[in-house]
């Protein structure tokens, strides 16, 4: 009897020990697959989302560059001598930009988006103040190209931060 038992573990002892190394290499070719399987799958993702938000980040460099004082001004002509009037116009064409740029904040970081809005309201702010101090719309627009030609825009800043994050992307 001790005789059969030992036969049966003699037999049985290399089928175990096949059986659970061969259990321990499919789990691991099966979960090497399944990592690569994702891998794939996110580098895939990644080439396809990569030219929408370069795109976004495009178009939001773009609305910096449209905001911009010194090329805003040379834009948007006042229609009178209001000098809060004209900061109006300037500042509702600033919204108007910003609105149709409004959904790009999905495809860019969030760093990104926070220094784009920076731009915009320190640049209305600054319209804003110049335009209580001017007595013409000739002379807001004098001042804020003055103000801007001692200092840098904020859209400046803004572009240049666009810049880095694309280069990171990129």
């Amino acid at each position: 009897m001790e005789d059969k038992i030992i036969e049966g573990l003699a037999y049985a002892l290399p089928a175990l020990v096949t059986g659970g190394v061969a259990y321990l290499i499919l789990g691991r070719f099966i979960e090497q697959d399944n990592k690569e399987k994702t891998f794939n799958a996110l580098v895939e993702k990644k080439r396809e989302s990569l030219p929408v938000k370069l795109q976004a980040y495009e178009r939001m460099l773009l609305f910096c560059e449209r905001i911009n004082p010194s090329k805003l001004l040379l834009r948007v002509n006042p229609i009178g001598d209001n000098p809060e009037n004209y900061a109006q116009l300037l500042i509702g064409n600033i919204e108007q930009e910003f609105e149709h740029n409004l959904v790009q904040q999905l495809y860019i970081s969030e760093d990104s988006w926070k220094a784009v809005l920076a731009a915009k309201l320190a640049i209305v702010a600054k319209l804003r103040s110049t335009a209580e101090n001017a007595e013409t719309a000739k002379d807001l627009r004098e001042n804020v190209l003055i103000d801007y030609s001692q200092q840098e825009s904020p859209a400046n800043t803004a572009i240049s931060f666009l810049k880095q994050e694309v280069k990171k992307l990129i």
